[in-house]
Order: structure tokens, then sequence, then C-alpha cells
């Protein structure tokens, strides 16, 4: 088990990965609320394909906790029945946590793609805290944050909860989305404990601060960007449907995510120049660098070429793919250090 243990921590990584892929597609096509309960979805664990799945009908045998649609509400069987001829209110009680009770099939498969690959990435996770048990005379930190992954994934779970029944309250949307950040850190950490630590590479103290200080602006960008989008989701459910319009008359919030874009490229830009001349071997450099510009360039074509199919869960991907190369640039400048 010790053998793969690498090779675990990396699977369990790329599959959160996935779930902010997944997460990302879920908000590109306003599918957040397409499963409006939680674990389950309309009550089912595989949820409906159709609307008559969920209206009230004679003759259909319902059980405990499914869900139906009527006059605009969630109901909610109490117990396992079938019904009559006539509704009979008395097996029902409202759903509470919100007031919700819309059903599109597409939407409702998508968020329930992004739960599927969440629940794989949480058994991805509990699979490398078993393994990490092997681990525990090289490292006994690598057990512990391994088994701290776990719990945060559950904590992760929970949060999207909140975030189902407060019906996408942006700041909830926004903690789920560094907490996710968060969990790709610690992974990260533990894949670098489990390595031999080589020596190729000088842990340049000036260095390693820009490198703090430049992920720290990378998570602030972040922020800034789900402000944004959630100013483009209010936007469409206001009725704006032509992409074009949507940040025709933008908030502060995007020129600040604007501007303070090129305070990101500078500060990595300046990382650049300082690995360059002074050989420091930071070879990852290279793909922040790319990552930036890539990130500019989905920016760029969000706004002057209205939104291509996409290029919102791109930007997005691309965000969190940066800041996990930045994350593990400095673990490698501290490997001098005790890790």
């Amino acid at each position: 088990m010790k053998k793969h243990f690498t090779t675990i921590a990396k699977t369990a990584l790329v599959l959160v990965y996935l779930v902010i892929v997944a997460g990302a597609l879920v908000r590109m096509t306003g599918s957040g609320m397409g499963c409006p309960d939680w674990p389950k979805c309309f009550g089912y664990y595989i949820p409906p394909t159709d609307i008559k799945e969920l209206t009230w009908s004679e003759n259909h045998a319902f059980k405990k906790g499914q869900v139906i649609i009527k006059d605009k509400s969630l109901l909610v069987a109490k117990d396992d029945f079938t019904t009559g001829t006539e509704f009979d209110a008395s097996h029902w009680k409202k759903y509470t946590k919100h007031d919700y009770a819309i059903f599109n099939a597409s939407h409702t498969w998508t968020e329930y793609g992004n739960r599927l690959v969440g629940a794989l990435a949480g058994l991805a996770c509990f699979i490398m805290a078993i393994a990490s048990f092997s681990m525990w005379k090289q490292s006994k930190k690598i057990t512990l944050l391994s088994w701290l992954v776990v719990f945060m994934m559950g904590f992760q779970a929970w949060l999207g909860a909140t975030v189902v029944y407060s019906v996408l309250n942006p700041v909830k949307i926004t903690v789920h989305m560094v907490m996710a950040l968060v969990i790709v850190a610690v992974i990260l950490y533990i894949i670098r404990l489990a390595k031999p630590v080589s020596s190729d590479k000088i842990a340049n103290p000036m260095f390693l601060t820009i490198l703090w200080v430049s992920l720290g602006l990378t998570l602030i960008q972040v922020v800034l960007g789900t402000q944004v989008r959630q100013f483009v989701d209010e936007q469409v459910k206001s009725g704006i449907g032509n992409e074009t319009l949507w940040l025709s008359k933008p908030e502060v919030s995007f020129y600040f995510h604007r501007t303070f874009s090129v305070v990101v490229f500078l500060s990595s830009l300046f990382l650049y120049l300082c690995n360059k001349r002074l050989g420091l071997g930071f070879s990852k450099i290279n793909w922040v660098m790319l990552l930036l510009a890539l990130e500019i360039a989905s920016g760029i074509a969000m706004y002057y070429l209205h939104f291509p199919f996409g290029s919102q869960t791109i930007h997005l991907v691309l965000a969190s793919i940066l800041f996990g190369v930045q994350f593990y640039m400095i673990l490698e400048a501290r490997k001098n250090k005790t890790v």
C-alpha cells in the first residue's frame, strides 16, 4: 500500500479537480437548483427524467421522501402509499427548506452528475486516508492530513447542501469554491510530504515571500471572479437572454476584477524574472505564466466575444489549476526547511 500511496493521492487530487470542473459546468448551465433537495434529488437516488414523475396522478405508488410539484410548491411524501382517485393532502407535507419548485431535466442531470463526481472524489479521499496508515512511520503528518481531507470533503458536501437550501446564496457559493481550493492545497501538501526530498532548487527567502503574496493575490482574484459571475447570473435570472448585454452595465466588482488581473500577472512576471536571473530552477513558473496568459485570454473572450460556450468553465478551472501550481511551488521552495 505504501508503494502506491502517491498514486492514490494523485488520483484523489485529479478527482477533486474534476469536482471543480463539474461545479463550473453547473454554474455555466444555470443548473445549481437542478436538484432542490440534498443528498437525494427530488427524493430519488436516481433523479427523474420527466415532469410526469413529479406530478400527482391516480394509482401511482410513492415512497416516503419522494417529491412532487403541486401548485408551484414542493410536496414530500410522508409515507409509502398508492394514490387513489383524488389528491389526499394527509399523505404529504410541504418542503420547507426553500420555495424553489421548478423542474428542468437537463439541469437536474447536470447537477446530479456533479454530485456523483463529488461522491467519487470523496471515496478516493477516504481510500487515500486508509492507505495513509502505511505512511505512519515515515510521516505521521501524512496520515493526520489525509484524514483531515476526509473531514473537509464531508464539510464541503455539507456546504453544497447549504448552497442548495439557500437557493444559491452568492456568499455560500464563494465559500464553497474557496473550500475546494483548500482541499486541493492539503492534498498537494500530502503528495509533497510523500515524495523524497531532493535538493535541486534554492529556497530563496524573497522568492518564497513573493510566492505567498502571488498565491494570495490569485485567491483574491478567484473570490472577485465569483462576484462577477454572480452579477452575470442575476442578469440571466432577470430575463436578459442576450449574452451581449450581460456586461453592458457591469458593477464596480467587474472593473476591479479586470484591473486586479494585471496585479496578479505582474507579481508572477516578477517571480519569472527572478527565477531566470538567479537560476533558482523553478520550472513550474513557466506553467504559471502560461496559465495566466490563458486565463486572461479567456476573460477577454468572455467580455469581447460575449461568453463563448465553455469560456466560463475554462476561466474558473484555469484559475483553480493556477492556484494549485503556485501552492506546489511554495512547497518546493520550502523543501530545504522541515516540511
